[in-house]
């Protein structure tokens, strides 16, 4: 799985439309758009040098995705970990996917079930998936059907209508889990998922 690039130019023409924003990041996200990633990456990097939880978030994403001089994964980390550190769920999310595999850091399963563990209670339906996965096959933690079906039923319920493919397959790995499953397990899973609420 790769950081789509359209996941940062969502994210920057997100902020443009959710509030005012300053010079710095409204020129980055003009030189992003044009496919001017090097002036992007200019003017970016002392935003997120100084904090600013997008300008880390994206210039993480760039890293990863080689938009700019070449792909860096430990840049690419870096930065993620910066974003994750103050709370951004995507951030988190791919951190975790690059500690499960490996990617610019060590590999890592219980880092992987720590990050995709901060996203998945936020509401991210991917990092929820990627949970379940982990506890079903036991990696970076103990095997847990019962946490596994809940966060594989969490994630089915929180898709959109425009990702049905994965809603379908959430709802695949819950129904496939529950046949390794006994009836109590499978109505605690439940319960569990119909009490959950994402943290802010």
């Amino acid at each position: 799985m790769r950081c789509k690039s359209s996941l940062t130019l969502g994210l920057l023409a997100l902020g443009l439309c959710g509030q005012a924003l300053a010079g710095p990041f409204e020129d980055a996200t003009a030189a992003y758009q044009r496919g001017d990633y090097e002036t992007a990456t200019e003017l970016i990097r002392p935003l997120a040098e100084q904090g600013d939880l997008r300008a880390q978030f994206n210039l993480g994403t760039m890293n990863y995705n080689g938009q700019g001089e070449h792909q860096d994964l430990a840049e690419a980390a870096k930065w993620f970990r910066m974003a994750a550190d103050q709370g951004d769920m995507q951030a988190q999310r791919y951190l975790g996917f690059m500690y499960a595999n490996g990617q610019g850091v060590a590999r890592d399963d219980r880092e992987a079930v720590k990050w995709y563990g901060r996203a998945a209670e936020q509401g991210d339906a991917d990092a929820q998936v990627n949970l379940g996965v982990m506890y079903s096959a036991a990696r970076g933690t103990s095997q847990n059907y019962v946490q596994a079906h809940k966060w594989f039923s969490v994630a089915a319920a929180g898709y959109p209508a425009s990702e049905r493919q994965k809603r379908q397959q959430a709802m695949k790995n819950s129904e496939l889990l529950a046949a390794k499953m006994s009836p109590e397990q499978i109505a605690e899973a439940q319960r569990l998922a119909r009490e959950w609420q994402p943290r802010s």
